[in-house]
């Protein structure tokens, strides 16, 4: 068998120089393991893995006779580097769902506590370079298999099982709109966004955020199954129906363990009250699932966030078309939330939300004023600031907006860190902060920011933005093919998606890719064609020259016009 040294495609760190490694073809149940090719096959298919993920698995395979200390992990995978504890169980999570094993069930790869983890699965081994041929050969037996997803193609339907957090953990699901007519489902939609809010305010508690939990919206669903697939203790559930100025809504809180209701109720009032009902049913979960959580905190997590009831209305009409991320929603959107801010000129939210459609517009190329949509962005961002200073929904949007597409990354940071002491559940503003955190060149933090997204939104269909923003740090960071990883799977949610598309084809170039990175640079042009190597600095506010002097090396390799 040949021993050749193994390149770690994480580190760039050649780690022949610790071990001498065999490439081998490794079999355990229906998979193939074939650390030559690097390739992880089920049934004679593929499993899409990112780089440090294949890693991970190989190492556990080779040194399946003895307990993995994580320390040994670390110094093997990561060459030695700081690596938080989150970020190393996200990967061992992603291992474990890559070849069908969860946190609960412990198949094939087993924890054991203080001590480290071991694969405990029975393995085969054979010669690398089989080939393909002997590798379905070896799984024919399994039959035709479907396709299979990556390990954090978190929108695959595969069920598969999250750790529970220690804190009580609730996800709330789409109350169903007995209202009588679709136009009133952003209605039903929005009271549920907004207990989400409410109740994720409470540092006590951790709450899916609302783009996972709405996946489930028109579904008939197990709460047993949401909760694994989710990793929650509780599900809420209920229903809202608007009759005139009358409104109902009804609740019920589920074990999503066993499968057994903990209260069920229902919460009647006028329109004028809908924040009061929301105030009530937040706080009738809090007592249900959170009795440690003082009474002072549940004070001080009730905001009023308006008290125009049309200002409100169109801020939810104008949230429901934000979440579709398409040019024509943004707009609607964009136009409601100034609709909202006529009926309300003091709504912080609605200008926080209003200033992230002009970044959502910086980052895709789609301004068509630049220099009077920045200003009329910091003009947004600074009235939602100064309004909603314990609004972590304004802090963030503006915080981001002020960093994207303003340019003032340190006024950016300060009302995003001041977001996330308010609110440690809200995904949008750990997102935000993870971007804002790749412009200021600390890729790292930018990384574990955006692996708390994931955790709090598991299943999201905008999760391409997260794997994009995953894909930028590590380009960043020199890190090629886990940037080109992260970038495919963005792109395969959303082929259209320019930020994905330039980091795809700068990651592939700078790896030595260049049909891969010219085939994305030719898609690219053809979607944004003045995009220019002259003009990237217009679209991603760098602090370090160097991180935009990369970038700029990467898309120049790839093709891009100066």
């Amino acid at each position: 068998m040949l021993r050749l040294p193994y390149l770690s495609t994480d580190t760039g760190v050649e780690l022949a120089a610790q071990c001498e490694l065999i490439k081998l073809l490794y079999l355990f149940e229906d998979y193939a393991l074939d650390t030559d090719r690097r390739e992880l096959r089920r049934g004679g298919v593929q499993v899409a893995l990112a780089p440090q993920v294949f890693d991970i698995l190989e190492y556990l395979i080779r040194n399946r006779e003895r307990v993995v200390s994580k320390e040994s992990l670390i110094t093997t995978v990561w060459g030695g580097r700081i690596v938080s504890e989150s970020a190393l169980t996200t990967r061992i999570n992603a291992v474990r769902y890559a070849i069908g094993d969860s946190g609960d069930e412990q198949r094939l790869i087993k924890t054991l506590l203080r001590k480290g983890i071991r694969f405990v699965g029975t393995v085969r081994e054979q010669p690398g370079s089989a080939g393909a041929d002997a590798i379905a050969a070896t799984t024919l037996a399994a039959g035709p298999s479907p396709t299979l997803p990556g390990p954090m193609d978190l929108m695959a339907e595969r069920p598969r099982a999250l750790a529970i957090p220690e804190k009580p953990s609730i996800a709330v699901l789409p109350f169903a709109n007995l209202s009588g007519g679709l136009e009133q489902e952003y209605f039903a939609d929005g009271i549920v966004e907004e207990i989400i809010t409410a109740l994720s305010r409470f540092s006590g508690l951790f709450v899916i955020a609302r783009n996972s939990s709405f996946t489930y919206k028109g579904r008939a669903v197990d709460v047993r199954s949401v909760g694994r697939e989710l990793g929650v203790r509780y599900v809420l559930e209920g229903s809202v129906r608007r009759d005139g100025q009358r409104v109902r809504i009804t609740g019920q809180l589920i074990n999503a363990a066993i499968g057994t209701h903990l209260w069920a109720d229902r919460f009647d009032g006028n329109l004028q009250d809908i924040f009061g009902l929301q105030d009530r049913v937040t706080a009738s979960v809090v007592g249900a699932i959170g009795p440690k959580i003082e009474q002072a905190e549940i004070e001080r997590t009730r905001l009023k966030s308006t008290e125009s009831l049309d200002a409100y209305d169109y801020y939810l009409r104008g949230r429901s078309s934000f979440h579709q991320w398409t040019q024509v929603a943004a707009s609607e959107a964009l136009r409601l939330f100034y609709k909202a801010l006529e009926a309300d000129p003091d709504f912080a939210s609605a200008y926080g939300m209003a200033a992230m459609c002009y970044a959502q517009r910086r980052m895709n190329s789609r301004m068509l004023d630049r220099q009077q949509e920045i200003a009329e962005a910091a003009r947004l961002a600074t009235r939602a600031a100064a309004l909603g200073k314990n609004d972590a929904v304004a802090l963030s949007s503006a915080g981001y907006a002020r960093a994207r597409v303003v340019g003032d990354l340190d006024a950016g940071v300060a009302l995003l860190d001041q977001a996330l002491v308010l609110n440690p559940n809200l995904a949008q503003a750990w997102y935000c902060a993870g971007y804002v955190k790749i412009f200021c060149g600390e890729p790292g933090v930018a990384l574990e920011h955006l692996e708390r997204v994931m955790r709090l939104s598991p299943i999201d269909p905008l999760m391409f933005l997260v794997q994009t923003g995953t894909a930028f740090a590590h380009l960043i960071g020199g890190r090629y093919d886990e940037a080109s990883s992260w970038a495919d799977q963005a792109l395969r949610e959303k082929p259209d998606y320019h930020p994905a598309l330039r980091v795809a084809a700068a990651s592939n170039a700078l790896a030595g890719r260049l049909t891969r990175a010219k085939n994305a640079i030719a898609h690219l042009r053809e979607l944004n064609p003045v995009l220019r190597v002259s003009n990237l600095k217009d679209l991603v506010p760098f602090r370090r020259p160097e991180d935009l002097a990369r970038y700029e090396e990467g898309l120049r390799k790839a093709g891009l016009p100066e």
